[in-house]
């Protein structure tokens, strides 16, 4: 399961800006002789899948369009499928290249969709794009002679063929595969380098004692939804030098009751923003309900806004690590 997309605050970081200038100055540079019709195999998640180089991609929400134009490949992604709570694309670092490719939808991604406009590849997570419930598997579009890549974060919960991984590893793992995919290895190994680079440049000067407990708060009135090992605002949380109190709950996006949250006493908490319930309206019941009113988060105000598309799997994990690693660093202690 993942968080519900929303509508998101305008600003962006400008060192995501700038980023992102980097990383789509120019296209990357795809043979088109024949080496680029054949074969190669990529795992996606615990299963080796042949590829050939895509020339009709569709990518479900901003995490996958956001990989794929982070690697240049704009000239090869037919368009991009957004459900209405997403944050609008015009706020994104590649606001440039989403302009150039197709809006297909704003529903949810389905089979029909994909077919219809003859898609090559399809790029997306499972219990996210992907759906049994839906009839959009993997399985079910190599059946229609479609490729498709999942988000390696999201193989955790994958049934056949489950992959577990460090969500920023996966991150890395999903631009190198789909480097390969693409046949622009070195690209994406320019581009993970410098991500490796900034996480690190936050991980340096992360306190190292004492990390403050923190609660990620996604919805929910009568039970939170939270985030547990397997998702990026963990590797968020613990990269900046703090700890997210679901860190053993080795699950993705997941149900606690509020006894646990009370029990851990957050210093910090959290909010996931997103249009159907924006993030003032999250604080305010935080605010008010007699189970939250009293954590030590609540007492100090101390909310950190974390925006959708840097809390699931995408190169914008990054943007949202430096920005909560500048929190906390403002924080009195």
């Amino acid at each position: 399961m993942s968080p519900r997309p929303a509508v998101r605050r305008p600003a962006l970081l400008a060192s995501a800006l700038t980023a992102a200038v980097l990383l789509t100055g120019c296209g990357a540079d795809i043979e088109t002789d024949t080496k680029a019709d054949a074969e190669v195999k990529v795992r996606r998640c615990g299963e080796s899948v042949p590829y050939t180089v895509p020339e009709r991609a569709v990518a479900y929400e901003g995490g996958s369009a956001d990989k794929l134009f982070s690697l240049g490949l704009t000239d090869h992604v037919l368009g991009y499928v957004m459900p209405p709570a997403n944050p609008p694309v015009s706020e994104s670092p590649w606001a440039a290249e989403y302009a150039k490719v197709k809006m297909l939808s704003d529903d949810l991604l389905n089979k029909e969709l994909v077919v219809s406009h003859k898609s090559d590849l399809v790029v997306a997570g499972w219990n996210s794009g992907f759906s049994d419930q839906r009839g959009i598997t993997p399985e079910i579009l190599d059946r229609l002679g479609i490729q498709s890549f999942m988000h390696t974060e999201s193989c955790f919960n994958y049934p056949g063929f489950p992959e577990k991984t460090a969500p920023f590893d996966g991150l890395y793992t999903d631009l190198e595969r789909l480097g390969r995919i693409f046949r622009v290895e070195d690209r994406a190994t320019d581009v993970v380098g410098a991500l490796k680079e900034r996480v690190d440049k936050v991980s340096s000067a992360a306190p190292k004692t004492d990390p403050l407990p923190v609660f990620l708060y996604d919805s929910g009135t009568d039970q939170p939804f939270t985030a547990g090992s397997q998702v990026p605002p963990n590797d968020i949380i613990r990269t900046a030098g703090a700890r997210n109190i679901f860190d053993g709950l080795d699950e993705r996006w997941t149900q606690v009751n509020w006894e646990a949250v009370t029990r851990a006493a957050p210093e910090v908490i959290i909010i996931l923003d997103y249009g159907d319930q924006p993030a003032k309206e999250k604080i305010d019941f935080l605010r008010k309900s007699p189970r939250t009113s009293e954590l030590p988060a609540v007492r100090k105000n101390q909310f950190f806004v974390l925006d959708y598309n840097e809390g699931i799997s995408g190169p914008r994990n990054i943007d949202g690590l430096e920005k909560f690693a500048s929190y906390l660093t403002s924080l009195k202690r």
